[in-house]
C-alpha cells in the first residue's frame, strides 16, 4: 500500500512539473507584453511583489507556518540570495545582452548545475539514465535552437549576456538544491513564500531608483495583466509547484523537466503568434521528452 501511495504521489509530481514547464514556456511572450510598456527591473520587482503577496496569503489561508530555527532562516537566506535573488537579477540583465538562442541554450543547463551540486554534496543519487537524460534534453534543445533559426554567439556583447545566464542558471540551480533541504521541516507555502519575500525584498532594494520613473497609474492595462499573470502564475504557483515536484522525485530528476520549458514555449508561439514548428524542432522536442522518459524510468536501465 505504501509503495502504491509513493508512486501515485511520483506521478503527481511528475504532472505538476509538466504544468510548471508549461507555465514557464507561456511566460515569455506575456512578459514580452509588459516590457512594452515598462522596463525589465521595475517590471521584475513588481512582479514579484504581486507573487510574494499571494504567496504569503496562501501560507496564511494553510495554517501550515512554523517559527524557524536560526540554522533554518540562514539556509533560506543563503538560497534565497545566491539563488532566486541572484537568478532574477542576473537572468534579466544578461537576456537583454544575448540571443534568445543563446538564453534557451543557457537555459537548458540548469541540470547539469543541479548534477554537479549534488554530486559535490551528496543531496541526491545519480545514476546513468539521469546523465543519459540530461544529455538528451541538451542536444534537444540545440535542435529547437537551431530549427528556430535563433542565433548563437559569443562574439561582442553577446559573450557578456551569456556568462551573466551562466550565472543565473548556477543560481537557480542553487535554489532548487538547498530549499529542498528545508522541506523536512517546513510546508512547501513557508518555504517559498519566504523566499519570494526576501527575494522581493533585495530586487527592490536595486531597482529602487528605476522604480521611482514609473508612473504606475498610467501603466496601461496589458501591462498590469502581464504583470498579474506572470506574478501569481509564473513566479507564485510555478515555485511552489517546483518546490513541492523537487521534494518529491529529487532536484536532479526534477530539473531535467525544466528543459521542456522551449519545447512549450516553441508549441505556444505556434499557436498564439504564427512561429513555424518545423522538423527539427520536432526532432528535438522528441529528445527532449526522452530525455524526460530516462529519468521517469531510470531503473529500468
Amino acid at each position: 500500500m505504501a509503495d502504491s501511495n509513493d508512486k501515485r504521489k511520483t506521478l503527481l509530481a511528475e504532472c505538476m512539473l509538466l504544468l510548471v514547464a508549461l507555465l514557464w514556456g507561456m511566460n515569455p511572450p506575456i512578459i514580452k507584453l509588459g516590457l512594452q510598456s515598462i522596463s525589465p527591473q521595475p517590471y521584475n520587482v513588481a512582479r514579484m511583489i504581486v507573487g510574494s503577496v499571494v504567496a504569503l496569503l496562501v501560507l496564511w489561508l494553510s495554517g501550515s507556518y512554523r517559527r524557524m530555527t536560526r540554522k533554518d532562516v540562514w539556509v533560506l537566506l543563503r538560497a534565497s540570495i545566491f539563488g532566486f535573488f541572484a537568478f532574477q537579477l542576473l537572468f534579466t540583465e544578461g537576456i537583454h545582452r544575448t540571443t534568445s538562442g543563446n538564453a534557451a541554450f543557457m537555459g537548458c543547463l540548469l541540470p547539469v548545475y543541479v548534477l554537479l551540486l549534488n554530486r559535490f554534496y551528496g543531496f541526491d543519487k545519480i545514476n546513468r539514465a539521469v546523465v543519459v537524460s540530461i544529455v538528451c534534453s541538451i542536444v534537444g534543445i540545440v535542435l529547437i535552437v537551431l530549427g528556430a533559426g535563433r542565433e548563437l554567439s559569443l562574439a561582442g556583447n553577446h559573450l557578456v549576456g551569456t556568462l551573466l545566464l551562466l550565472g543565473a542558471q548556477a543560481g537557480y540551480a542553487y535554489y532548487t538544491v538547498f530549499s529542498r533541504e528545508l522541506l523536512d521541516r517546513y510546508s512547501t507555502y513557508q518555504v517559498t513564500a519566504f523566499l519570494m519575500v526576501v527575494t522581493t525584498v533585495l530586487l527592490l532594494a536595486v531597482s529602487l531608483p528605476t522604480m521611482r520613473d514609473v508612473v504606475w497609474s498610467e501603466l496601461p492595462l496589458p501591462a498590469w495583466g502581464s504583470i498579474i499573470f506572470s506574478g501569481v502564475f509564473g513566479l507564485c504557483l510555478a515555485n511552489f509547484l517546483w518546490i513541492w515536484g523537487a521534494g518529491v522525485i529529487g532536484t536532479a530528476r526534477a530539473s531535467v523537466f525544466n528543459n521542456l520549458t522551449p519545447v512549450f514555449a516553441v508549441v505556444v508561439a505556434y499557436f498564439l503568434l504564427g512561429e513555424t514548428f518545423g522538423a527539427l524542432q520536432a526532432v528535438g522536442a522528441a529528445f527532449v521528452f526522452g530525455g524526460v522518459y530516462f529519468t521517469r524510468h531510470r531503473d529500468r536501465f
